[in-house]
């Protein structure tokens, strides 16, 4: 019984979709000045939860043949043999249903739709067509990846906010940079599953070059909350260091000192998307306004 929970467990990506929830519910304490009610909370959680888990179930599924031909991913319950895709299908679209009834019934339809819309872009739109289709598939199928914060926000204000935008834009203009580096440490495994990813279709070079301007791109993306008046200076600060960072790290990418020091930007990656969030929630509850009128203010002013 065990043994076979830990399967269906490991067709929700549970690390993948920590992160996910993780954002979202950022999203939701940034969406009010002080304590997020309860209801949305909780079931706005949940919901979000049961989809990015679909969405991950439904990705196994449709990727059962790329999977058997990577080593990182052979062991996974469908290549391995352990579940069936009968099963797979069954449980995806059962969390599905699930996550749509409770934020419909539970939260509000605005976040039911959106939440709807990010499980077909990466369930559907991203691994069934673009992953195959094109070397910039994570850059166009990174939209979906980058709702969580955007369907937090509207799970607690039941609209669509500039300032959820904004973190909506981080995080898209994160993913690439993100991705690319695990690709580029996989690359063999791409090229034998005919996967277009960057480095396999235009070369590892190209694909440093890449990292690198975007994350020249994240970093400019990560101060506008401050500029626009959404942070103060604690989040400033943290975002350069933070910013500082990927930099660092990309711009080793260049010249890297061995095979796995692209693994190490990946991994950073992640570090540096949690702590950045991290810095906008602590910052929302401290007193630290901008130096500078927001820029949305500047109209005015003018």
């Amino acid at each position: 019984m065990f043994p076979l929970a830990r399967q269906y467990l490991e067709l929700t990506k549970p690390r993948v979709v920590a992160l996910i929830v993780f954002t979202a519910i950022i999203g939701m304490f940034l969406a009010v000045p002080g304590m997020v009610p309860w209801r949305p909370l909780v079931f706005g959680t949940l919901g979000i939860w049961l989809a990015a888990a679909s969405a991950a179930a439904i990705n196994h599924l449709i990727d059962q043949r790329i999977d058997r031909l990577m080593s990182r991913t052979a062991h996974r319950p469908l290549p391995s043999g352990a579940l069936t895709a009968r099963q797979v299908l069954v449980f995806a679209v059962v969390l599905g249903v699930a996550s749509m009834a409770i934020l419909v019934a539970l939260v509000n339809p605005l976040t039911a739709a959106l939440t709807f819309a990010s499980l077909i872009g990466y369930a559907i739109v991203y691994t069934a067509w673009l992953k195959r289709a094109t070397p910039q598939n994570i850059v166009i199928g990174g939209a979906a990846g980058a709702a969580p914060p955007l369907l937090g926000w509207a799970a607690v204000t039941n609209q669509v906010h500039p300032y959820a935008l904004l973190l909506f834009l981080i995080i898209f203009v994160w993913t690439p940079p993100h991705f690319w580096a695990l690709a580029i440490f996989r690359r063999e495994d791409y090229a034998r599953a005919c996967v277009p990813m960057l480095p396999v279709a235009y070369g590892v070079e190209y694909t440093r070059w890449h990292v690198l301007l975007y994350t020249v791109l994240l970093v400019v993306a990560s101060v506008l909350p401050y500029l626009t008046g959404m942070c103060g200076l604690f989040y400033l600060g943290g975002a350069l260091v933070l910013g500082a960072g990927f930099l660092y790290y990309a711009a080793v990418l260049l010249r890297p000192p061995n095979e796995r020091f692209a693994l190490s930007v990946f991994h950073y990656s992640i570090v540096y998307l949690m702590a950045l969030f991290a810095f906008l929630l602590v910052d929302h509850y401290i007193d630290t306004p901008p130096l500078t009128q927001p820029l949305w203010q500047w109209r005015r002013l003018t």
